[in-house]
Order: structure tokens, then C-alpha cells, then sequence
């Protein structure tokens, strides 16, 4: 439960931020841009782990998980620019809505923390084979959200954009 009420809390923060959350009209147009921007990341994914290039595999298995997940928000009308906002929008309509699998969220977490610690601790010392087996479920993940967005009804978009409206008016 704890859990559940320290994502409520995040998703409030969240939306009172100027590149936070915001509800938008649906957009499959731009659903189908950034599952195709996933895609060309898984692209760029298998490219660089052929060449053991630790800095492109960490960016690109995250960014080919998190598109396909913001895919999803655009085929939902919701926008959300701080990727902590957006992965906690996962857990907080999908996980917790039995709509997406709670590994996903787990593995989108595991993948953008694999980035940050490339990215911003370069002097650390990288597992490289934890790092391959984390970018050899990317594209499993893809296709889970391409499999979500294809399924996903208007009622239950109607469910996940009230349970976030509902949310945006409650106090901390």
C-alpha cells in the first residue's frame, strides 16, 4: 500500500511541474511515431551490442523501452516530458490497472537506471553482461506495448484519463 500512495504522491508532484503531466487529446498519429522511433532504437540496439559499445546498448534499450511506453500515452491523450513522471504512470495506471505486467515496469526502471549510470558515472566500472542481458528483453518489451496499444479499449482509456484526472484534484 505504501507503494501505492508513494506514486499517488509522485503523480501529484508531477503534474504541477511546467513539463509535467498533462492530459492531451488521444493521438495515434503520434502513437505511431514513437513506436516507430522505439523501433529504430531496437535497431541501433542490436548495431551496438554486436560492437560491445556499453554507452549506446544502456541508451538504446532504454529508449527503445520508453518509447513504446509513450507510444501508449499518446494513444491515451497524456503527455509527460520528466521521465520519472512517465515511468511512474506506468506503475500507476497500468500496473496497477492489470494492464501492463509489473516486470515491465521493473525493467523500464532497471533500464533507465543501466543509462544513468553510463551516462553520468563513467569511472564505474559497467557489467557488461548484466547490461546485454537487460537489452535482450527490449525488444520483447516493444512488443508488449505494440500488443497493449493494439488492444486497449476506449472505455478502459476513458478509466486510466479519469483515474489521472481524479488524481490531479486531490491534495497531498
Amino acid at each position: 500500500m505504501k507503494e501505492d500512495k508513494d506514486q499517488k504522491i509522485h503523480v501529484l508532484w508531477c503534474f504541477k511541474q511546467k513539463r509535467g503531466i498533462k492530459l492531451e487529446e488521444q493521438n495515434n498519429t503520434l502513437c505511431d511515431v514513437y513506436i516507430k522511433k522505439s523501433k529504430s532504437s531496437l535497431n541501433m540496439l542490436e548495431s551496438a551490442a554486436e560492437k560491445d559499445e556499453i554507452d549506446w546498448i544502456s541508451t538504446t534499450a532504454y529508449y527503445a523501452r520508453y518509447f513504446a511506453f509513450y507510444a501508449l500515452l499518446q494513444k491515451c491523450g497524456i503527455k509527460s516530458e520528466i521521465h520519472d513522471c512517465t515511468i511512474s504512470l506506468m506503475h500507476f495506471l497500468f500496473v496497477d490497472e492489470e494492464l501492463i505486467e509489473g516486470h515491465f515496469y521493473n525493467e523500464l526502471q532497471l533500464a533507465k537506471e543501466l543509462r544513468v549510470d553510463a551516462q553520468y558515472y563513467p569511472t564505474q566500472e559497467i557489467d557488461l553482461d548484466k547490461l546485454k542481458k537487460d537489452s535482450e528483453t527490449a525488444k520483447s518489451f516493444v512488443l508488449n506495448m505494440e500488443e497493449v496499444i493494439e488492444k486497449i479499449t476506449e472505455e478502459q482509456i476513458n478509466m486510466i484519463r479519469d483515474k489521472l484526472n481524479n488524481t490531479r484534484h486531490l491534495k497531498e
